[in-house]
């Protein structure tokens, strides 16, 4: 299983909230951000400057961060501004099923493979289940045993599929032959989600692990687990200001 950020944007639209309610914002400070925010990040919205204060505008750039954390620990409206795209591979239905019950914190904004469109085969499974499980299909062949191509139940004639038989003249059903399908099976998807809303599926669906520096709650299925802390890494790595300590202060975590 991987997860990838692929980009962040726009941190220049939540730079620019800061200045909003006082009436301090100006063209020229817009000028201003906009010029610094180019200096300091590639086109995919990631910080690429060292901290230097010898750098003026990298120094410029640390001290509009630090207070969009410190603001937007209460004003969660201002980390609405930053969205991540991300791109999952490999990751088990369940734990799929997991993440997308909080889709409505994405704005709908997930795609995943289909058990519908696409096919599936026995062999199939995400690298946590693999080697925790057999399925049947795989046993049998391991102790070979074959299994019929096709068995009478009840009159009808059943054919033989993946995990199991299906009614003879349905075996190219999509709709039908996903009713066999296990939630082991591995998984690709893409998401939109903010930086607030991201607080709360972090705190959701990270890992409970102290020690380890992992504070969430860990109330998800091990992968996801693992998934969301991959995910929460390079975050931290892409804008070092977001720290899952900063996550778990965002005031939207239990709303």
């Amino acid at each position: 299983m991987n997860i990838y950020l692929t980009e962040m944007h726009s941190i220049r639209d939540a730079l620019r909230t800061m200045y909003m309610s006082k009436r301090t914002w100006t063209p020229e400070l817009e000028d201003k951000i906009r010029t610094v925010v180019e200096y300091c990040t590639d086109r995919h919205g990631r910080f690429i400057k060292e901290f230097n204060d010898a750098d003026p505008m990298a120094a410029e750039f640390d001290d509009m961060m630090k207070k969009l954390v410190k603001f937007g620990r209460k004003h969660i409206t201002m980390w609405r501004f930053v969205d991540l795209s991300v791109v999952v591979i490999g990751l088990h239905r369940g734990a799929t099923d997991d993440l997308d019950a909080h889709a409505k914190r994405m704005d709908n904004r997930i795609i995943r493979s289909s058990t519908r469109l696409a096919s599936y085969n026995t062999e199939e499974m995400s690298e946590w289940y693999d080697g925790k499980i057999i399925p049947t299909d795989i046993a049998l062949q391991l102790l070979s045993m074959n299994l019929p191509d096709e068995i009478e139940h009840d009159g009808k004639t059943y054919v033989k599929a993946e995990n199991g038989y299906i009614l003879k003249g349905l075996e190219k059903n999509n709709d039908v032959k996903r009713g066999l399908y296990m939630l082991s099976l591995p998984m690709n998807f893409t998401f939109k989600i903010n930086v607030t809303e991201l607080a709360h599926v972090y705190i959701e669906r990270g890992m409970n692990d102290k020690e380890n520096g992992h504070l969430a709650h860990g109330n998800a299925a091990p992968e996801l687990q693992i998934a969301i802390e991959r995910l929460i890494d390079q975050v931290h790595e892409w804008y070092p200001w977001i720290t899952r300590e900063f996550l778990l202060e965002v005031e939207s975590n239990n709303v």
